[in-house]
């Protein structure tokens, strides 16, 4: 089977985009972690002072944005104005806003058809948390990514050199306990598993494990045709 869509999905700091990635470059598809694209907007208005509802102001950015592949072709590396900003996407103000200025409707409209774009020649891995409810409904594949919050939060906390029962730690479980709240209760495209997507727990796995698992969901799904 050739031009398979895969929507990859999951709450904040699941391993999307590493599991997602991993995946795709033992696949030969090509990956776009789609997070970092509201990320970068909302860098930007964190950088220009712009209110994480302003959507008018919000979305006058999007233009400025530009998805560039990396040496795999895989589109991890986001440009605003001209900048690789990449590098700045995880700063605490962003994790902070991110859930705000990506509940907004018309920014999630501005960056939609832009999505698929990128999905429409297919042998592709989408990552993100509406990708098989909204932006691919019609995906040939949906997997969702199931993690609990306190293993995110660990996994997190310790990429910052932080314990989980540390004051930092803890402000990290406390952060995305709130972003899952914010992303699950939006009005627009509210985090939720689709209803035909194959659950994978990575909870206790190593990561190649839940790579591996992936690539054996995906290969089953193409009919064995895919990869090397």
């Amino acid at each position: 089977m050739s031009g398979l869509r895969v929507a990859l999905d999951g709450p904040g700091s699941s391993g999307k985009s590493s599991v997602g990635a991993a995946a795709a470059a033992e696949l030969g598809f090509r990956f776009l972690d789609t997070g970092v694209v509201y990320r970068a907007i909302t860098l930007a208005a964190v950088l220009r002072g712009i209110a994480p509802t302003d959507e008018s102001a919000l979305v006058s950015v999007v233009p400025e944005l530009e998805l560039v592949a990396d040496e795999l072709g895989n589109l991890r590396r986001v440009w605003l104005a001209g900048e690789d900003v990449t590098e700045r996407l995880h700063v605490p103000e962003v994790d902070r806003n991110v859930s705000a200025v990506s509940a907004q409707p018309r920014v999630r409209g501005a960056l939609l058809e832009r999505q698929r774009e990128v999905a429409a020649a297919g042998d592709v891995i989408l990552a993100g948390r509406d990708i098989g409810t909204v932006v691919l409904p019609d995906a040939e594949l949906k997997l969702w990514l199931e993690v609990s919050t306190e293993e995110r939060a660990r996994r997190r906390a310790s990429q910052r050199g932080y314990t989980l029962d540390s004051a930092e730690g803890q402000e990290v479980l406390t952060d995305l306990r709130r972003r899952d709240h914010l992303d699950s209760t939006r009005e627009t495209a509210p985090l939720r598993v689709a209803d035909d997507a194959v659950i994978v727990n990575s909870d206790g796995r190593e990561f190649a494990d839940t790579v591996a698992e992936v690539v054996r969901i995906i290969r089953g799904s193409a009919g064995g045709t895919t990869g090397a």
